[in-house]
């Protein structure tokens, strides 16, 4: 049974007043959490460890939606008949990952160390969980069957990228998470929004 239009939409709000609220709250203070867990990694990224969370970090960060959008263009070339929905598709993800973007100047918050750039949220994991998201609907439209195994190929990327980059000290655990809320967010409103939920039988938007 599919989970009708307006709850998508009531969740899709949900997270993103979430994420806002979280933004907010930690935009001055770390949360306990954020404190507990950057003392007991300080320092770790100059170790072995930090070394392989930076490799993870490279790989599961900001490349990905690149790929994605380069494979999304390959399908509709290679499926016209699915070109308007890799379009719509294209859209999400541009609106998923632009949420890092667009909220970094507005909380201002800083870095467990120095380190260019501000940090809510992690630009890292908002690339690896509109990846995700995006894969998800694609599979949710075109081939059904994947879809479980995607959203945990999906969840497992997000959470590896969050601890590459607490690790590292680049980032507050609470930053990963407000990635997180974003991508959600935003990704059910404009998947909402674009016609995308709930997803198709696996014929193109455009027949």
């Amino acid at each position: 049974m599919t989970v009708p239009l307006k709850r998508w939409l009531v969740v899709g709000l949900a997270l993103a007043a979430a994420f806002v609220a979280l933004g907010l709250g930690v935009a001055r203070h770390p949360l306990t959490l954020d404190s507990q867990v950057a003392n007991a990694l300080h320092g770790v990224y100059t170790q072995p460890l930090g070394t392989a969370a930076a490799i993870g970090s490279d790989v599961l960060g900001p490349v990905l939606p690149w790929v994605l959008g380069a494979a999304l263009l390959a399908l509709a070339l290679r499926r016209r008949q699915d070109t308007g929905l890799c379009v719509r598709l294209a859209v999400v993800l541009l609106l998923c990952r632009l949420t890092s973007v667009v909220a970094k100047p507005l909380f201002l918050r800083e870095r467990p160390r120095d380190y260019p750039d501000l940090s809510y949220p992690s630009g890292h994991v908002t690339a690896v969980a509109s990846t995700g998201f995006v894969l998800v609907l694609l599979c949710a439209w075109l081939w059904p069957r994947l879809v479980k195994r995607v959203l945990l190929a999906s969840a497992v990327a997000v959470v590896l990228s969050a601890a590459c980059r607490v690790v590292l000290g680049v980032h507050w655990v609470s930053d990963t998470i407000g990635a997180v809320l974003a991508v959600t967010g935003v990704g059910l409103l404009s998947a909402c929004a674009l016609r995308l939920l709930p997803p198709g039988d696996g014929r193109s938007l455009d027949g």
